[in-house]
């Protein structure tokens, strides 16, 4: 049978100080019509890099093609012209980015971002007739699982919680029927109940359309579930391929061995009976007003947190489990004062002394953020793409504590050593580093700062389960020494049940349960509570 893309002793190089630096190596893939391959490997490994060289997406310089072919359909596409790649994406090759945030665009509506992908590829006629674009439009973002669709037309970008963003992108590859689905990560954002949603709606389109799909993730369960055949990536080279039960059941190679054994295991260490309260809240309310009119009159509200009230202590980790849009991140949001909500935050400070966060204007609640700290979801947006890691790990320093140049780099030394990077990258720009490593620059810049609480939204979505392992590592050993507390908040039940002391599982707003992790997992009271925890098994 003919390879719809075949692609050929591929080397790539990025050139940096003048020199080059080969990071694909003779790579070999071969993708038939209606395949999904899936390509595994470490954050760095090349995945992404091997994936944005199928449509030329890596600028040159500073990459170089060395050597190698890419065929798509018989048609040569390292050297096609730009014209001819123009009608390739988005049209016949479609990519999912990992980053949906930096993907779309921060100021138009998700409609128009959707409605532009037909108008780009139907010769114009969509212009003439906007009306006939939304009917195509709701119909594939009812598809993905957005929720409320007809409200959220009109909503940009910033206004779409994480997992949202990741479905919008996936309606606005899939809207132009692709013959070729390129995933990067496609589900990292996504909870659980949502993920396999999005999965078999992939696997529908396969068998409707013929479609090809090349399926980056870090996620083997994913792997097993959807995959013909798989890729084993390591260090810029492809270390083992074949059918996927053959790979998962009898592994060649060390490295795929060690990928199939790194599933996050353990418990955190117990916390200390007389663990003081480091914050607690009376039932919390963030509501977002909806408007309509030249008055912008309120008609509607949407009820993000709806009366969630919240305790934590010292050394505790409390992980916070829901749905995409169920207000999980506005909650940990309203925690640190960066969204406005109703209801009363008493943090502890020294000599159990309480102070009411809801009762402090910005300028007497800044001293105070460094107790306070959060890692985002989307490393990549979070991080100033103008400043060296060095720079945005050192800002937090920089506003609260005076310290000379020297003491500064050798706390972002020993910060950048305690996430497991090397020190000698901090006057790099997060540009040249992937998502796992940009995440963990991340974490960095939150614990410089020796907080007492840590909100980490999504903190591992991002990472392989050999890095994520790293970081549970990590984050148990840095709560250990130094007593902090954890919100937790993630769609990986995994994850969180390796790192939780309790869990509050959160819909549409509310909680609907809350207990010991141990307890939820072995015994879930809330039918919701049941579905997520039998979505993966």
């Amino acid at each position: 049978m003919t390879d719809l893309l075949s692609i050929r002793n591929l080397s790539i190089a990025f050139e940096q100080g003048g020199e080059r630096q080969r990071v694909i190596h003779e790579v070999n893939l071969n993708i038939q019509r209606g395949e999904t391959l899936a390509l595994v490997g470490e954050s760095g490994s090349g995945k992404s890099v091997t994936a944005h060289s199928i449509v030329r997406l890596l600028s040159s310089p500073p990459a170089f093609y060395e050597s190698g072919e890419i065929h798509f359909q018989g048609q040569e596409l390292l050297h096609a012209p730009e014209a001819e790649l123009r009608f390739l994406r988005g049209h016949k090759i479609s990519m999912i980015f990992q980053e949906p945030m930096t993907s779309l665009n921060p100021l138009h509506s998700i409609e128009k971002q959707l409605a532009e992908a037909l108008w780009l590829h139907s010769g114009g006629a969509w212009k003439t007739a906007r009306a006939q674009a939304r009917p195509k439009v709701l119909e594939w973002l009812n598809k993905v699982g957005l929720r409320d669709v007809e409200k959220r037309l009109n909503s940009l970008p910033h206004e779409l919680s994480g997992g949202e963003r990741q479905r919008v992108m996936i309606a606005m590859a899939l809207i132009n029927e692709p013959e070729l689905l390129i995933a990067d990560e496609p589900t990292t954002a996504l909870d659980v109940t949502i993920q396999a949603q999005v999965l078999d709606l992939i696997q529908q389109l396969q068998r409707e359309l013929g479609m090809a799909v090349l399926f980056i993730t870090h996620d083997l369960g994913i792997v097993r579930r959807v995959a013909d055949r798989v890729a084993i990536m390591q260090q810029g080279r492809i270390v083992e391929t074949g059918d996927t039960e053959a790979v998962f059941e009898q592994p060649q190679h060390d490295y795929t061995r060690k990928l199939l054994n790194a599933v996050p295991s353990g418990t955190p260490s117990p916390v200390p009976a007389d663990a003081p309260l480091i914050l607690h809240t009376e039932p919390l309310k963030v509501w977002f007003p909806m408007t309509r009119g030249v008055f912008k009159r309120v008609y509607d509200h949407v009820k993000a947190v709806d009366d969630v009230p919240l305790q934590i202590r010292a050394g505790e980790t409390l992980g916070i489990v829901g749905e995409s849009g169920s207000g999980k991140t506005t909650l940990g949001r309203a925690l640190l004062k960066l969204v406005p909500s109703i209801g009363d935050i008493h943090l502890v400070e020294g000599d159990a002394e309480t102070v009411n966060l809801q009762t402090l204007n910005h300028k007497h609640m800044r001293p105070l953020r460094r107790n306070l700290q959060i890692i985002f979801q989307d490393p990549f947006g979070s991080l100033s793409p103008r400043m060296s890691v060095g720079q945005i790990i050192a800002e937090g320093l920089t506003i609260h504590e005076q310290l000379s140049a020297d003491d500064i780099d050798q706390r972002v030394i020993a910060a950048l050593q305690d996430v497991r990077l090397d020190p000698a990258t901090r006057h790099r720009y997060p540009h040249e580093f992937s998502g796992g490593q940009r995440q963990r620059i991340a974490i960095a810049r939150a614990l410089i700062l020796n907080p007492k609480l840590l909100v980490l939204d999504e903190p591992t979505s991002a990472l392989d389960r050999t890095v994520q392992m790293d970081i549970i590592d990590l984050l148990r050993r840095l709560q250990q020494e130094r007593q902090l507390a954890y919100i937790f908040v993630s769609h990986d039940l995994a994850v969180v049940k390796a790192l939780s002391h309790r869990m509050m599982i959160m819909c549409a707003g509310k909680v609907v349960e809350t207990g010991k992790t141990e307890d939820v997992f072995n015994n879930p009271q809330h039918a919701y509570t049941r579905q997520l925890i039998a979505s993966i098994v």
